[in-house]
């Protein structure tokens, strides 16, 4: 047998390692590099090259999950490249520590369809949004410490909105641009020039995301013009929001505050939103095409607000607060935006989509998808009740036993608000029974925001935080009973004003100058209708019966997207198959509810109606909204 030399059998074995290195070079490509967005003088950059955001704004919570493609498809196809989103913390926390990310929630799942569809993302995890939602995005139990200072350094605020952000992190940290999902930038809280001046607790808010996981994103604040130095960090990126006809006043201001860098109009207001009791907005879309154009030609970045609006569902529309003025938010969020409430084109879509494609020439911008099918709903009854009292002195047995008091109902000395008792949302009632006649004035100076008063079970009137009504004339007799039925009208969601947005009752309620002392106290909060018992046929109209729940149901062959009618249902709020769709009032001028079709089914479809009283038990659903007929209480 013939033996090698060490120099040979040196080269065999580096040869085959030599080999073996090759191969598994060859079997093991390379991670592609990391993608970059970030700042170089006056521009954007995105992965080395200039890049010029366009992008509308959309709210994933507001949109059923089942069509969040179809929106993002929309958006695709009137030119938009990016995405921009909110994520409201009480929808995410409905209580402390219990943190929901599953359906319609499941922000993640969102943000990947975006990339799927060929957009980016612009994160805006608040912790406040504003946004015309509740409490501007923060949770009501936070409300239940009386002493707690939203928006601020405080500690009972600061350490659940850290403790929050942490979470978020967890979920959509690892969706960033560098680690290969499509966001792109993070708002730092919002439009917080209009509200304060506290440096520390911006400070805190953009440590807060760093610590969550946000700080491979670029960091920005978002204010108007000439909030920018109350609202924005020196080394935070600073955007501007204004509306329609400022954009050549606001962003010298901002090119003034920060010049030589990259402007981003980060909402340009296409829209409005509407109030109870007022006419719906309507906006001039080719006003506002051309100072698109005019913006996108000088190279700057937008995002309309609103491309798309969708609904607040639930109890989840806002009030604002303007001039010491209630204004509680209808719950349509149509916004006159480019797509509608229920996703359809609009003169405004095509309108901008026009004045995009012509900044975006090298861009292959697709056709729209077809249209979703739409469908009505032929009148019909609803034919069970299950109403808040029966008899005199009991509350119905679909909420508690048939007693003189409140079975399960929490005695206190005086009126608290919801908040107190572990209650975010819906309706609130206070009981007490009157041990001296008297007669004069009941006055409510707390109350937030609605209340229908009633003295044994008549109603005698009512009172209206928006139209400022405090006092109601009452006389009573000795052992009368006085209820006081309070809806969560909608919490203020922007200015100082939201620290005080406790509902319900929170302070003495005071009779012919003597305080009503000894009250029973029924949440309400209307988040599970599973108790309800509904007794038989209908036989009395619901004036007659008080505030009262109501079942029916209709049968379908097909489903598609329809308007609930709710005009003559008085005030109350609707759920379809378990799906709340939201409040109704006849004052207007919304006066019907979006109906999804996800949300119906082939054969038997139940709804169930809470109102205060109507005309009408009758209901139909339209193939077109009614978001503007003005109606009277």
């Amino acid at each position: 047998m013939k033996t090698c030399s060490f120099r040979t059998v040196r080269a065999l074995v580096c040869g085959a390692f030599s080999l073996c290195c090759l191969v598994s070079a060859q079997a093991t490509p390379q991670a592609p590099a990391a993608r970059t967005f970030r700042i170089e003088g006056d521009q954007f950059v995105l992965d080395g090259k200039p890049f010029q955001i366009i992008s509308g704004e959309m709210h994933y919570a507001r949109i059923p999950r089942e069509y969040w493609r179809d929106r993002l498809k929309k958006a695709r196809a009137m030119g938009l490249n990016t995405i921009s989103t909110y994520v409201f913390w009480n929808a995410h926390e409905p209580k402390p520590g219990v943190y929901d990310f599953s359906g319609n929630l499941d922000a993640a799942a969102f943000i990947r369809t975006a990339q799927e569809e060929g957009l980016y993302v612009i994160l805006r995890p608040g912790p406040y949004s504003c946004a015309e939602w509740d409490l501007g995005g923060f949770p009501a139990w936070l409300l239940a410490d009386p002493n707690i200072v939203l928006r601020s350094t405080d500690q009972k605020f600061l350490g659940p909105a850290e403790r929050w952000l942490n979470r978020l992190g967890q979920e959509l940290a690892p969706l960033q641009l560098a680690r290969g999902g499509p966001i792109l930038a993070v708002q730092v809280e919002n439009e917080y020039g209009s509200f304060g001046n506290d440096k520390a607790y911006l400070k805190r808010i953009r440590d807060a995301l760093r610590n969550a996981g946000f700080a491979d994103s670029l960091l920005f604040t978002a204010d108007g013009g000439d909030e920018l130095f109350a609202g924005t960090l020196p080394d935070v990126h600073a955007a501007v929001n204004f509306g329609p006809g400022d954009a050549k006043t606001e962003i010298p201001k901002l090119q003034k505050f920060r010049p030589g860098r990259p402007v981003l109009n980060s909402e340009y207001w296409d829209g409005w939103f509407d109030h109870w009791g007022e006419h719906h907005h309507a906006t001039n879309a080719s006003e506002q095409a051309q100072e698109i154009d005019w913006m996108l030609s000088q190279g700057y970045s937008i995002n309309l607000y609103m491309f798309h609006g969708g609904t607040s569902f639930g109890f989840m529309s806002g009030a604002n607060w303007d001039h010491q003025e209630y204004q509680p938010d209808v719950t349509s969020y149509d916004y006159d935006s480019p797509v509608s409430e229920s996703g359809a084109l609009t003169k405004k879509f095509y309108v901008f989509r026009e004045v995009i494609a012509k900044h975006r020439p090298d861009a292959t911008i697709p056709d729209p998808p077809a249209p979703l099918p739409v469908i009505e709903i032929p009148e019909f009854q609803l034919e069970k009740i299950s109403p808040l009292w029966g008899d005199m002195f009991a509350l119905h047995e679909t909420l508690s036993p048939s007693t003189p008091n409140f079975v399960g109902a929490i005695t206190v000395e005086r009126p608290r608000n919801m908040e107190t008792f572990g209650q975010s949302y819906g309706y609130i009632l206070y009981h007490t029974t009157v041990h001296s006649a008297a007669a004069g004035e009941l006055v409510l100076p707390e109350l937030r925001s609605y209340a229908r008063v009633y003295v044994n079970l008549n109603l005698i009137g009512t009172l209206n935080r928006q139209k400022k009504q405090d006092p109601i004339s009452v006389r009573v007799n000795a052992n009368d009973r006085l209820d006081v039925l309070v809806e969560g009208t909608g919490r203020v969601n922007f200015s100082p004003e939201l620290r005080n947005e406790r509902q319900g009752i929170n302070g003495p309620v005071i009779l012919a100058g003597k305080e009503l002392l000894g009250w029973q106290v029924l949440p309400l909060p209307m988040d599970d209708l599973s108790t309800l018992h509904f007794g038989g046929p209908i036989i009395s109209r619901p004036r007659a019966v008080g505030p009262a729940f109501y079942a029916g149901h209709f049968d379908l062959r097909s489903v598609g997207d329809t308007f609930l009618d709710t005009r003559g249902l008085g005030k109350g709020a609707v759920w379809i198959n378990g799906h709340a769709l939201g409040r109704f009032w006849n004052v207007g001028p919304q006066q019907t509810l979006y109906v999804p079709a996800p949300w119906l089914k082939k054969g038997t479809n139940e709804v169930v109606v809470f109102t205060l009283g109507g005309r009408s038990l009758r209901l139909r659903g339209l193939r077109e909204s009614v978001l503007d007929e003005l109606g009277s209480e």
